[in-house]
This record gives C-alpha cells, sequence and structure tokens, in this order.
C-alpha cells in the first residue's frame, strides 16, 4: 500500500494593473477549494509624475508580496484601445505589475480579458456586475472595494482553474 503525497495549498496573487489603481487579490487553492485571502488597490496620489506613479505601485506590491508571501502571481493582459498614449501608459503599469513579482522570484501567469470573464462567469463578454455577482459565489468572505480588487481576484481564480497549463507553457518556452 502506498500513501497519498501531502498536498499543500498553493497561494496565487492576481494584479489588474492600471495606472489610477493597480488591484490585487491573493487566494489559497487546496484541491478544488478556493480560499479567499486578501484584496486590495495600490493607488498612487493623482498628479504624481509617470516615473513616481509607477515606483509607487511598484512599492504596494512589493507591500502585499512580503506580507502574504503567494507562490504564485497572474496579470491581466493589456487589451488595445483607441488611444496609442493611454495604452502604452497601461503597459508600463503592467510591466511594473509583472517586475514586483518577478523580483520575489515567482513567476507571472498572463490572461487575456475574454479569457478571466470566461473561467469566472462562463461568458467571455461578460460584464463587471457578472464578475462580482459569480465572486460572492465562489469567495463568499471576499468583499472587494473596488472594482480593480474584484478584476485581480478574478484574475487569480482564472490562474488556479489554468495553473497546469499555464506552468507547461513556461517550461516549454523555457526549454
Amino acid at each position: 500500500m502506498t500513501s497519498q503525497p501531502i498536498r499543500q495549498p498553493v497561494r496565487i496573487l492576481g494584479i489588474d494593473p492600471g495606472l489610477r489603481r493597480t488591484g490585487w487579490g491573493v487566494i489559497e487553492i487546496d484541491g478544488n477549494r478556493l480560499i479567499f485571502v486578501g484584496c486590495g488597490s495600490v493607488e498612487p496620489p493623482e498628479g504624481l509624475p509617470l516615473a513616481s506613479r509607477l515606483l509607487a505601485i511598484h512599492e504596494g506590491l512589493a507591500a502585499v508580496l512580503g506580507d502574504l508571501q503567494p507562490m504564485e502571481a497572474a496579470v491581466e493582459q493589456t487589451f488595445v484601445n483607441k488611444d496609442g498614449v493611454a495604452t502604452l501608459k497601461l503597459g508600463q503599469a503592467r510591466g511594473v505589475a509583472m517586475l514586483a513579482p518577478a523580483m520575489f522570484g515567482i513567476a507571472v501567469a498572463e490572461y487575456a480579458p475574454n479569457q478571466v470573464k470566461k473561467a469566472v462567469v462562463g461568458a467571455g463578454h461578460a460584464d463587471k456586475n457578472q464578475i462580482l455577482m459569480m465572486l460572492k459565489i465562489l469567495l463568499p468572505k471576499a468583499e472587494p472595494k473596488s472594482p480593480d480588487a474584484a478584476d485581480a481576484l478574478a484574475i487569480a481564480i482564472t490562474h488556479a482553474h489554468h495553473r497546469q497549463s499555464a506552468a507547461l507553457k513556461l517550461r516549454v518556452v523555457g526549454a
């Protein structure tokens, strides 16, 4: 008779990058069970120069990483909109959001917005209210105070559902 290895919960950080508010959400996955750990947002003061806003985002995420110690991280991919300058600035915030976990030695997975909506709600074109309603079902103890924190929890849940294939992709790309 062989015994099964003891399974450890995995703590996941989801990040919804933005220059005004970068949402973060941390969950644990234990088998098929999702457990809420915490959520919030990093909000740099209005009027700061771009470099200072990016620094504030980095420092805020580094504090979350140090306090909650996730093992894996996921970030939402940027969708391209009509305003090229806004897209570039959002890309810079996204770069900081990917850099912070990487500096802690944590691999970062990326998910398209439609993939996040489909994983949480079941439809790729769900609205924010539908995502919030599903979050209340999937993580009853979670009470995100901003849409960005709710989106970050949804990104973490998406990673929980797709983490095996994301890890395989990282191994294949790294080989």
